[in-house]
């Protein structure tokens, strides 16, 4: 007589005199059975860079790694990240196992249920999707399972959708001053005739409630109002609540008015006659409404913003920390700011609250990370054409940033102790009409940051008008040589420069609790943006809200540095400014930019370049 006990696959027999007999599987040659494993699973994208709307093709390859076991009901989901669809049509080829493959066109996922793998066998799939939203998307699938084998591993992948896709080359940051949207371009071709239309208004509201007009002056009208952080509070006028700008205080700003303008001469417009070149230039290719100054202050942190994204102090007891530069700096001589200013110089620091009495003052030298060490270690090139009136101790530097780099400036050298490091000598260029040149001879560099004189810079009490005849310059220098094929050109200006402008920046962040990127000092007020390049689109007014961290991420993007990898302005940035570009479209033709003033007038000026303010 046998009792019977049935453990897995093993039968036990246990005679009545002890004698213990196994019986394993059904026939089997005895030993143990093994549980199949699970299937794998591996995936990629065609291309790791697409324009936006772009396509590319997505593929999945699946594996049975046993040798002796099917696997079947083998299947996964992956849900697209937000920024990517299955195109139209969804071009799916392949098949797997038998199994039903479900791709639906313009949803956000795809999936595969009911394969069956033989052993040791695989099969694979595409389908197209397409990016509908910029920006460097990671795309993980569900764990792949089977019948038999349970859950086996997930896949994973990137694409970045919105770069230029080696359709841009070189890249020229125009770095212009003080203006705002309002101010500088009351073009009726942009507000009027454009859908949509340009957000530009012909008045304003002052901190009484009355409805200012705004009045006419010249470009070159002799008078500059306050545009520091505490002006930016007055226009401001933040409500706590909501942490938005209610834009009623710019009467509040200082400013001595000109005889010309004697009262309420911030709410102002620029003489259109005087700026047609920028209007010309917006009109036919693309004109940003919504680019916002990420900082709320002057022109030294602008200009740290512009080249790094943050104007974040570096020293051995700040390292890591969550305050600003937030003002230009204060100097007994010259240079005003950089790591050659005169001993003793500071720049004001504020912290995450807006509070800039809480730190004390600090030396304006720093040692964040900068976009031009990307370049370098990508092997890309890079110059900051500036003029020599700023620099080596004979003017002011708060609109050199590189100048305020220790690892650019490099040890001082020379009598007046100046920058000297390899990087400032061989990349900062005191000659800004260089680049113009440099265009001639084909010595472009793939990324150009363009500043100019204090008369050509637009700056309201410095400027002497030339601002849009210079930028036309360098613009019809790009356009009319083998560079415009490859090149898109930023236009903007580096702070709002005390003037009205109706449009409240993103929420003001700040406040004791504030944990983003940027408390207590981003965002600025509104400032121009042109887009200039044949791929940027045709009398175009883009909607979408920018920043310099915005620009700072299309260089990342066009040259494969990392989207937002120097973990500032450039990642918490909204946009990265695709939506101003179509790299599917047949190239744009350049027509000169009709300019009063050429090329030859900026290079062979030699008057001394007069300095910026130091406000």
């Amino acid at each position: 007589m046998f009792k019977l006990r049935i453990l897995g696959f093993a039968i036990v027999a246990l005679a009545m005199d002890g004698l213990l007999v196994t019986l394993v599987g059904c026939g089997g040659s005895g030993g143990s059975s093994t549980k199949p494993g699970p299937p794998t699973i591996a995936k990629a994208f065609g291309a790791t860079t697409i324009p936006l709307n772009g396509s590319t093709t997505l593929t999945f390859n699946l594996s049975n790694p046993n040798t002796g076991s099917t696997l079947t009901g083998v299947g996964f989901t992956d849900s697209l990240p937000a920024g990517l669809v299955v195109s139209t049509p969804n071009g799916l080829t392949g098949s797997c196992g038998g199994g039903t493959i479900t791709a639906a066109t313009g949803s956000g996922s795809a999936s595969l249920a009911g394969a069956a793998l033989a052993a040791s066998a695989s099969c694979s799939f595409s389908i197209n999707v397409t990016g509908i939203g910029a920006g460097t998307h990671n795309n993980t699938t569900s764990a792949v399972t089977s019948n038999e084998g349970g859950n086996g591993n997930t896949a994973s992948a990137s694409i970045t959708v919105g770069a230029s896709t080696g359709k841009i080359q070189h890249v020229v940051v125009i770095f212009q001053e003080n203006r705002t949207p309002d101010n500088l371009f009351q073009d009726p071709v942009l507000y009027q005739q454009r859908n949509p239309p340009a957000d530009i208004a012909q008045s304003g509201t002052n901190s009484l409630g009355k409805t200012i007009a705004l009045q006419e002056v010249d470009l070159a009208a002799n008078y500059n109002p306050a545009h520091g952080h505490h002006a930016f509070n007055l226009m401001c006028d933040l409500n706590s609540m909501t942490g938005q700008c209610q834009m009623d205080g710019a009467d509040l700003i200082p400013v001595t008015c000109p005889p010309t303008t004697p009262t309420n001469c911030v709410f102002a417009y620029v003489n259109p006659s005087e700026v047609l070149p920028y209007f010309q230039m917006a009109e036919q290719y693309t004109f940003a409404d919504h680019m916002f100054q990420t900082n709320q202050g002057p022109s030294m942190p602008a200009h740290q913003f512009i080249i790094s994204g943050t104007s974040a102090p570096s020293c051995l007891t700040c390292a890591g920390s969550d305050l600003f530069a937030s003002e230009n700096p204060n100097t007994s001589g010259k240079p005003n700011s950089g790591c050659d200013a005169p001993a003793g110089s500071t720049v004001t620091l504020i912290d995450p609250t807006g509070n800039e009495n809480s730190n004390n003052p600090i030396y304006p030298c720093f040692d964040h990370a900068t976009l031009t060490d990307l370049l370098e270690a990508n092997g890309n090139t890079w110059r900051y054409y500036t003029s020599s009136g700023y620099t080596g101790g004979s003017g002011q530097a708060i609109w050199i940033g590189p100048e305020a780099i220790q690892h650019i400036c490099g040890s001082l050298t020379g009598p007046n102790g100046s920058c000297g490091g390899t990087d400032w000598t061989n990349n900062v260029i005191l000659n800004q009409a260089q680049i113009l040149t440099d265009i001639t001879s084909n010595q472009l560099p793939d990324v150009s940051w363009v500043i100019p004189t204090g008369q050509a810079s637009d700056h309201p009490g410095i400027t002497d008008g030339t601002g849009p005849m210079w930028v036309a310059s360098v613009v019809n220098a790009i356009g009319n040589s083998p560079y415009w094929a490859d090149t898109a050109i930023f236009i903007t200006w580096d702070d709002w420069g005390g003037l009205y402008d109706h449009v409240s920046p993103p929420q003001v962040l700040a406040g004791a609790n504030c944990a983003q990127f940027g408390c207590g000092y981003v965002y600025g007020f509104r400032v121009p943006l042109i887009v200039v390049s044949p791929y940027a689109k045709a009398k175009y007014v883009s909607k979408q809200q920018y920043d310099f961290g915005s620009i700072l991420r299309y260089i990342e993007e066009t040259f494969n540095l990392g989207s937002g990898s120097l973990h500032y302005a450039d990642a918490a940035a909204v946009n990265d400014l695709s939506d101003c570009f179509n790299y599917n479209q047949t190239p744009l033709p350049f027509q000169t930019i009709p300019a009063a003033l050429k090329a030859e007038y900026f290079l062979n000026n030699k008057e001394r370049p007069t300095d910026p303010d130091d406000d």
